[in-house]
């Protein structure tokens, strides 16, 4: 039982820490509040941060509904979840801002005085690639125990303080921080992505095909 405590427990937050990736939400962060004043950039940043949390935490609890209604297989959703979550993994491993987290029409939309919502909570940090890694979590917890689905609220908590700090002490970090040593670090946590999302795959198809696992 405590290793797989341990286990998920560093799966889950990892998983949803490289996928939010808070030092690169920073960065982007930095440049879409430049004008901003001090009070301005600290509400942004914990407007944002709290936005995502409600974002995430809803769509763990209701992911599965969500997709009964729609007809959608977890199997399916985990398939196409981790594909998803390959491309985004091969963006950052390539130095590219995800589209899936940001398009350039909600960059431009970001010069607006208000843009703790949008574009910064959803989709840069609450994107699709986290609500689909949380409701894939939840369907990891159901097979686990209880507990395990209180490790995956409490992830979702701790990136989403991870990525508040990261952004209130955004000008800090930029000032330390090139673009070289950025890329370098995107590019480590673009591969574990890659490793997570395979992973995600995998699972799915085990659920999917039975026969892959073994079974009958």
């Amino acid at each position: 039982m405590a290793t797989d405590l341990v286990s998920f427990v560093l799966f889950s937050l990892s998983s949803l820490l490289v996928i939010v990736n808070p030092l690169g939400a920073a960065m982007i962060y930095v440049s879409m509040t430049a004008d901003f004043d001090r009070e301005t950039k600290r509400r942004t940043a914990i407007e944002a941060s709290w936005y995502a949390l409600v974002v995430l935490v809803v769509f763990a609890l209701l992911g599965g509904i969500i997709l009964e209604l729609f007809g959608i297989s977890l199997a399916a959703f985990r398939i196409g979840g981790g594909i998803l979550l390959f491309m985004i993994g091969l963006e950052m491993v390539y130095a590219k801002v995800s589209r899936s987290k940001m398009t350039a029409t909600e960059k431009y939309e970001g010069d607006a005085d208000d843009v703790a919502v949008m574009p910064i909570a959803i989709p840069m940090i609450a994107g699709p690639g986290a609500i689909t890694t949380v409701i894939v979590l939840m369907d990891e917890a159901r097979g686990i125990g209880i507990w395990a689905y209180g490790v995956v609220l409490l992830s979702i908590m701790v990136t989403s303080l991870a990525t508040h700090l990261m952004m209130s002490h955004s000008d800090w970090i930029v000032s330390r921080i090139g673009q070289r040593e950025f890329r370098a670090v995107n590019r480590i946590m673009g591969i574990l992505l890659i490793a997570i999302a395979v992973e995600f795959v995998i699972g799915g198809l085990r659920t999917a095909f039975p026969i892959l696992a073994g079974g009958a």
